[in-house]
């Protein structure tokens, strides 16, 4: 064992492969090796210095935007309004206590359901398996899933939010000495190596992990649950891992102002919005619960806090044509009171246990086929403007639970496959990206303008449009509204500040082919703020994740309620 990994490292650091996966067959059978290890594998059985020479040949697929994303469920809540036809989760549902929207069987759910939806536990054996990777994971954008969490009780999500930051900050505190990961520690700590699924080990390190949490929670014994929160957000702004941006899930008739409000005190950056369809009737049909006037003054509220809007929307719906699905998509993004920043896609599948199957069983309902959803998606991508994202063409719902519809979790490789039978050229964020092993020449900074939900948007670049590849961008907001006291009528919004690229450490010296730490950023806000002061605005302000902050202070900025403020 000890000669294949001293031979896989030599060789890496030799050859420098785009993947390990073949090499690693090659001195499988050369050793005579039963399996061929895992990366995880790997990584455990190799030494400190050995890892820097592993780490550039992993391909972080998820932290190709420069963030490394965590996604963790709530417990399982039931929706105040009842159930959408589709939905196939919840309390009680097929799938036992699972968490509303999902099955049990998506790999998020089921690292909640291993660790019994404790958000400490769930973020901090995802930092675990990042760490074992040999990733960089100093920059989080954590993502609540599992339901309407707006409704909720506020105690929960308070209690919820805070135990998710402190995890970050006590594995920051437990696992990093001198900003480097102390790997004899975290080994130890995780019993490493060793068979990394073995079920003793795992119940170990989960009896571990609890008593780490109870041991830094019993120092703040008698805080309300506002009070922990405020703890957890002020510690993370200068832990080793922060957290950057918080994105919670939620639907337009529980995404108003005070639902909003209580999302900025929670730290939340970007809001995963319920849209599903801009037609009235499937809304019906479906019993959502909302009506279309509500996503309209959902999205307009929420843009005006400054919020980023992640629209999600469905294909497929009961009560929309074939022929209207193309125009549903246009109408998305060329009538002013959607317009969202980024942009899921759901395919509706029809699931054993909803009333949707119920009705598919009578003939009642015709569901949407991988085809279908592939033309309608490919169609689309003609016209997504340059300023949104496509974040996803599918759910992770594995097929073997689903009944009907899209029967094939690689959506968006057949939609890519008509795009190139087509012609068809995408500008989305998500194909530009510079991560994406595309290169670059020359950057220039570009700005669009476009009217959305009442107020003005900038959509300001650093490009290289002659590759058409983006390398990162701001979105600047005139709001049309002032909703709270920090939002004068001469204060400018600036909802998102992103560099592409693959994850670069908070601290380190940007590589050759990285974009992040070379200045966009800061070139990128000054634009913003160039913009706002020729057009009459004195103070701009950032909505801010916890541990972006002190990035936002480097830049001039300080804080201004649930904001960072800066007089122009």
């Amino acid at each position: 064992m000890k000669r294949f990994y001293s031979e896989l490292v030599e060789a890496i650091k030799k050859e420098k492969p785009a993947d390990m996966t073949n090499l690693k067959i090659i001195l499988s059978r050369k050793h005579g090796m039963k399996k061929v290890p895992s990366n995880i594998e790997v990584f455990l059985n190799s030494s400190e210095d050995e890892l820097k020479g592993l780490k550039l040949v992993t391909k972080p697929t998820r932290t190709l935007s420069g963030v490394a994303s965590i996604s963790i469920m709530t417990a399982p809540f039931g929706c105040p309004h009842g159930r959408c036809t589709f939905c196939p989760g919840g309390p009680n549902s097929v799938f036992g206590n699972v968490p509303q929207s999902y099955t049990g069987h998506e790999p998020a759910t089921m690292r909640a359901i291993r660790n019994n939806f404790d958000a400490y536990m769930q973020v901090f054996s995802r930092l675990e398996q990042y760490a074992v990777l040999g990733q960089d994971f100093d920059k989080i954008e954590l993502i609540i899933q599992g339901g309407t969490f707006p409704s909720m009780d506020k105690t929960y999500q308070d209690e919820f939010i805070a135990c998710a930051y402190k995890a970050m900050s006590d594995f920051s505190e437990e696992f990093f000495a001198d900003d480097k990961l102390n790997l004899q520690k975290f080994k130890e700590f995780f019993e490493l190596p060793s068979e990394y699924r073995n079920e003793e080990r795992v119940k170990r390190v989960k009896e571990k992990i609890l008593q780490l949490k109870s041991k830094t929670t019993t120092k703040n014994n008698g805080s309300s649950s506002n009070e922990l929160l405020r703890i957890e957000q002020k510690r993370n702004e200068t832990a080793k891992i922060r957290c950057i941006g918080l994105t919670i899930e939620t639907k337009p008739d529980w995404g108003l102002l005070e639902h909003g409000n209580q999302l900025l005190k929670l730290g939340c950056t970007r809001v995963e919005l319920g849209v599903q369809s801009v037609y009235e009737t499937p809304l019906k049909l479906t019993n959502r619960g909302h009506s279309i006037a509500d996503t309209i003054q959902s999205t307009k509220i929420l843009k005006d806090l400054g919020f980023k809007i992640n629209a999600h929307y469905m294909l497929g719906l009961p009560g929309v044509a074939r022929d209207e699905e193309i125009s549903g998509l246009k109408q998305l993004f060329s009538n002013p009171d959607f317009k969202p920043d980024m942009l899921k896609i759901y395919p509706l599948l029809v699931i054993e246990g909803t009333p949707l199957y119920l009705q598919w069983k009578r003939g009642q309902y015709e569901p949407i086929s991988t085809s279908e959803a592939a033309e309608i998606i490919s169609e689309a991508k003609r016209f997504f403007p340059k300023w949104v994202r496509v974040m996803r063409v599918n759910r992770d719902i594995p097929t073997y639970v689903t009944s009907a519809g899209v029967d094939r979790t690689n959506l968006r490789q057949y939609v890519q496959k008509l795009q190139q039978k087509k012609n068809i050229l995408c500008n989305c964020i998500r194909c530009r990206e510079v991560g994406r092993n595309k290169m670059f020449e020359n950057a220039e900074i570009t700005v669009t303008e476009y009217d959305a939900s009442g107020g003005k948007e900038f959509f300001i670049a650093a490009e290289d449009s002659k590759n058409n590849v983006l390398l990162g961008f701001c979105r600047l907001r005139f709001p049309s509204q002032q909703l709270r006291e920090e939002i004068t009528a001469t204060a400018a919004l600036i909802r998102e500040l992103h560099v592409y690229a693959a994850a670069v450490a908070v601290g380190k010296e940007a590589e050759e082919k990285q974009v992040q730490h070379r200045g966009y950023g800061k070139k990128l806000m000054e634009k913003a703020e160039e913009i706002a002061k020729e057009n009459g605005y004195d103070k701009m302000l950032v909505i801010s994740g916890a541990g972006a902050k002190e990035y936002y202070k480097k830049l001039g900025y300080d804080y201004e309620g649930v904001y960072m403020g800066k007089k122009l």
